[in-house]
This record gives C-alpha cells, sequence and structure tokens, in this order.
C-alpha cells in the first residue's frame, strides 16, 4: 500500500470550465488507518483497483465532503457548489478553506492520486502502484466470492480454542518428525524414486495454495472481504498470492492475524501429512513435511517481501518499509538533512525502521556476495547435474522420469536466473543512486499526498 508520485495537472490557475469533482468511480473511503507509525494518523482511500492510498486528515475531509455534495455536481453551479463543499471542510477541520483552495488541492493532490476527477471534469489517470521486490505478472485464478466462500468454511479454525489445540498439535507433529523419525532414510528414498520426487513437488505446491487460504480465510474470520487469489512471478520464481489488502481495515492484532495465517496454515498441513505418514508409513511424506518446514522458514524472513516483512510492517504500523531505504542510508552514510518522510514517523517507529535497514541491508549485501562468489561452482555443480539428469531421462522411457528430471533441470537453473534479476536491480538502483548525487538535489515538486 502506497501513495503513487504521480505528475500533478500542468497549470496552477482554475480550469477554463469549471465543474464539482466527484470521488472515483469505484472509489471507497476507508477511514483512519488504526495503529499507524505515523505522527498524524492518515487516513485511506481504496481506488477501483483495490489499491489503498494515504491522505492526511485534510484531504480526506476534502475527499469526504465533495462524496457527501456529490448530489450538486449536475445543477450547473460549480461555483456555489465548492463553495458549499468548502464551508463543510472548514468547519470539519477548524480551519477556514476558499473554495479556489478546494479547486488546488483536487487538481494538485487528489486528482493525481486517482482519488477524485479534476475540476474541469476530466477523469482521474489510472494509477498503478509499482513498489520495490514486488510480485510481478500477476494472474487472478479464483475470484473474491470464491476466497469470500472458502474462507467462511475454515474460519472456525481461528476460534481460540481450536487455535490453542492446533497449534498444540502443530508442536508434537514437529517434534515427533524431526526426532522420532530418520529423515536421511526418506530424503534418500525419495530422491531414487521419480513418483516421489512428483508427490513431494505437488504436495509442496498443495501447501503453498493451502497457505494462501490461510490469509483469505483470517480476513473473512476479522469481519473484511479477502480479494482474488492467483500466481504470479516473484523475482523470477512462481508463486501464489492472495489479495488482502482489505485487512487494513482492522487494527494492529487483525492484521497480524492474516500476517500469520499462511504460516499457520502451512503448520496444519503439516500435521495432516504426520497423520497420513502414521497410517501409511510412506517415507516421502516425511520429506513433504521438510519441504514445508523450508517454505515456513522462506515465509518467516523479513528481509524480502514475504510474510516476516508484512509482520515487521505491521507491527510498527508503516505500510512499506522499503521506501524508507533511500532516506535512511541518505542520513546516515551521506550525512544528508533528515527527509521529511522520516518525519512524519513517530519516534519508535522511525528507530525501528532505521534498525531494520542498517539491518536488512548488509545481511543481503552478504547474501549476496556469498551467493556471488559461489557463482561458478555453482553453475559448474548445476550444468554436470543436469547433464546426468538429461542423460538419465533419455536413457529411459518412463514418461514420470522425464517429467521428473526436467523439473529438477529447471528448479537448478531458477536460481541463478533470480541471481542475475536481483543484481541488474541492485545496480540499476545504485547506478541511479549516484546519478543523483552528482547532479545534486532536484528541482522542488510538490510533494505526495
Amino acid at each position: 500500500m502506497s501513495t503513487p508520485a504521480t505528475p500533478a495537472k500542468a497549470g496552477a490557475g482554475p480550469p477554463a470550465t469549471l465543474t464539482l469533482p466527484t470521488l472515483t468511480e469505484g472509489a471507497e473511503l476507508v477511514g483512519e488507518f488504526k495503529n499507524s507509525g505515523y505522527r498524524e494518523a492518515p487516513q485511506l482511500v481504496s481506488l477501483p483497483n483495490r489499491q489503498l492510498v494515504r491522505l492526511p486528515p485534510l484531504l480526506f475531509l476534502v475527499v469526504k465532503a465533495l462524496h457527501e455534495h456529490r448530489h450538486l455536481a449536475g445543477d450547473g453551479d460549480a461555483g456555489g457548489a465548492l463553495e458549499r463543499v468548502a464551508g463543510a471542510v472548514t468547519e470539519a477541520a477548524g480551519a477556514r478553506l476558499s473554495a479556489e483552495q478546494i479547486v488546488y488541492l483536487v487538481d494538485r493532490k487528489l486528482a493525481p492520486l486517482g482519488v477524485t476527477t479534476y475540476s474541469d471534469g476530466t477523469a482521474a489517470p489510472r494509477v498503478k502502484a509499482d513498489p520495490f521486490l514486488a510480485l510481478r505478472f500477476k494472474i487472478a485464478v479464483f475470484p473474491a466470492s470464491v476466497t469470500w466462500f472458502v474462507g467462511g468454511l475454515l474460519a472456525w479454525l481461528f476460534r481460540p480454542v481450536v487455535m490453542v489445540l492446533a497449534v498444540a498439535a502443530i508442536t508434537v507433529a514437529e517434534v515427533w518428525v524431526n526426532t522420532a523419525r530418520s529423515m536421511a532414510d526418506a530424503l534418500q528414498h525419495a530422491i531414487l524414486t521419480p513418483v516421489s520426487i512428483l508427490l513431494i513437488m505437488g504436495l509442496g505446491v498443495a501447501s503453498c495454495a493451502f497457505h494462501e487460504i490461510g490469509h483469505a480465510t483470517a480476513c473473512r474470520y476479522g469481519g473484511v472481504r479477502p480479494g482474488a487469489m492467483g500466481c504470479g512471478i516473484y523475482l523470477v520464481w512462481p508463486a501464489f498470492y492472495t489479495d488482502i489488502t482489505e485487512s487494513y481495515r482492522l487494527g494492529r492484532g487483525g492484521r497480524l492475524r492474516a500476517d500469520l495465517a499462511g504460516v499457520y496454515f502451512n503448520g496444519i498441513f503439516i500435521v495432516g501429512l504426520t497423520l497420513a505418514y502414521l497410517q501409511t508409513g510412506f517415507e516421502p511424506l516425511l520429506v513433504a513435511v521438510l519441504y514445508v518446514n523450508f517454505e515456513i522458514i522462506q515465509q518467516l524472513l523479513p528481509t524480502l517481501r514475504f510474510d516476516g516483512y508484512y509482520i515487521m510492517s505491521d507491527l510498527v504500523g508503516i505500510p512499506d518499509l522499503f521506501k524508507y531505504i533511500g532516506p535512511i542510508l541518505k542520513r546516515t552514510l551521506l550525512r544528508r538533512p533528515a527527509d521529511t518522510r522520516l518525519g512524519d514517523l513517530k519516534r519508535w517507529p522511525q528507530l525501528f525502521v532505521t534498525l531494520w535497514v542498517l539491518t536488512v541491508i548488509p545481511v543481503l549485501l552478504l547474501q549476496l556476495g556469498l551467493v556471488v562468489s559461489q557463482v561458478p561452482r555453482l553453475a559448474e555443480t548445476d550444468w554436470r547435474m543436469t547433464r546426468r539428469l538429461a542423460s538419465a531421462a533419455a536413457s529411459g522411457a518412463d514418461p514420470l522420469q522425464l517429467l521428473s528430471s526436467g523439473l529438477q533441470i529447471v528448479l537448478l537453473f531458477l536460481p541463478l536466473v533470480g541471481l542475475a534479476l536481483i543484481l541488474f536491480q541492485l545496480l540499476r538502483g545504485l547506478v541511479r543512486m549516484a546519478v543523483r548525487y552528482v547532479q545534486g538535489p532536484a528541482p522542488a515538486a510538490v510533494p505526495d499526498a
């Protein structure tokens, strides 16, 4: 959730044809962002594409007054209608605003964000946020109606008594699998059997899908509507997603429940795998448990946009932590004056974000350095294993062997492609930062809302 930096409409004077601006069709006033980390609690507006825009209270009052006076849009007296809107905002804000100031705020602040039409009747642009390291090429598979229905079926899993019993069962299953059984034997058995490899991959995909159902169910339990479920590309790896933007209507507790719900459902999936193993003795099920545990660890990492990142974000009440990397590094490393964006944060969230940036960036750079140093060895190993898998696939007529080998070859090369893309994005960002530093500060611009 972010406020995109869209250029304001040119010209500061009143429009040639004056109309009463209206709320963009399909947009909705959400209200206060609860438990935020900002000094002044922002107000939220949901755009037609379900993207949330964060507004200062004064701008939200302008939008609210325009929406409440929308019935005056067609009476032919736009000037009088704007005066009434200005009067309503003045009364609510306790500060005098004129009709000309309402027009200015609409044309230079609200319309460029896609919240309202312009004062000359021009429709607002279609605004789409482009957050750093976000999921790309998203395709919705199940509409919001399906996620709402499925969430209703499983919402009972979030009742306190059920959660206590479920967490206890997850703990028992994890302890038993990791202490009472030999994972090495199970791994050896699975690796030598193509059917087992395909089954483990399939169970891993099912666990990821169940993870996303957990997010949707937590939203339903909290009383807000989850959005569509689908898949996309994260860096280079395929990934599932669930639109839980509506969770920002909830307080901190509700948002954290939605963040942790995916891992909670992964744990329930592990209990199911453990029970299935107890009934069948089929060892690849134990490997599937290990696979799901790796998924959980990955999701809890706070460095990339996994669940751990959103947990950190909702704990501190800051929707997009990544956008503070630049201001904090400039202040810390370049000794530049503090960015106004940092000044908008409360004291402890500002300290938290600073510590997060100064911890995450070195960790990411260290991880990248270690991986880059191992690229030649990794490429050699991948090539050798690829030749071996390809040879094994070519020598056998078993379709399952061919499918299993093909999937393993793809999985071997995906990390190299992902690393190349990460390094490209990092290098591009460093070059842009260096260019801006050499060129000096840019001319003053209209600040974001």
